[in-house]
């Protein structure tokens, strides 16, 4: 990753070991009704993320919000491979975790989210995240 990498604390809520381009949001963000599961763009109207494509990115917002039903729309990204690589948070929301989970999505939470900045390059092993700036 060279040496303008930093290394980001975390707590695995799902291990896995994955890396891409991060897209941050400042504000929680919600599944259901706020990311389409087909195409994987944040339909969210007023989001900070609107019109963004969250698939095969490192999704990263402070935490999730909304219905419990958000956990089969990451389900269902997954299925449509629309979902991003991995999700890190501030603190895991068990709406998004168990969507994380049950859709193998990696996922790493207790994360100073203000470190990441959306373009920057994310490395992602199990509980250890490095992160390049672009």
């Amino acid at each position: 990753m060279g040496a303008e990498a930093i290394s980001v604390p975390a707590r695995i809520v799902k291990d896995g070991w994955v890396e891409g381009e991060a897209l941050v949001s400042p504000e929680p963000l919600g599944f259901l009704g706020g990311v389409d599961p087909d195409t994987g763009v944040v339909i969210e109207a007023g989001h900070s993320l609107e019109g963004q494509c969250v698939t095969g990115r490192v999704l990263v917002f402070p935490t999730g919000k909304g219905s419990t039903v958000g956990s089969y729309t990451l389900y269902r990204l997954a299925r449509n491979k629309a979902a991003p690589a991995a999700i890190i948070n501030a603190e895991a929301d068990p709406v998004v975790a168990v969507g994380a989970i049950i859709a193998e999505i990696p996922m790493l939470d207790q994360v100073d989210v203000t470190l990441i900045h959306t373009g920057d390059w994310v490395r992602i092993r199990d509980g250890e995240i490095q992160v390049r700036r672009t």
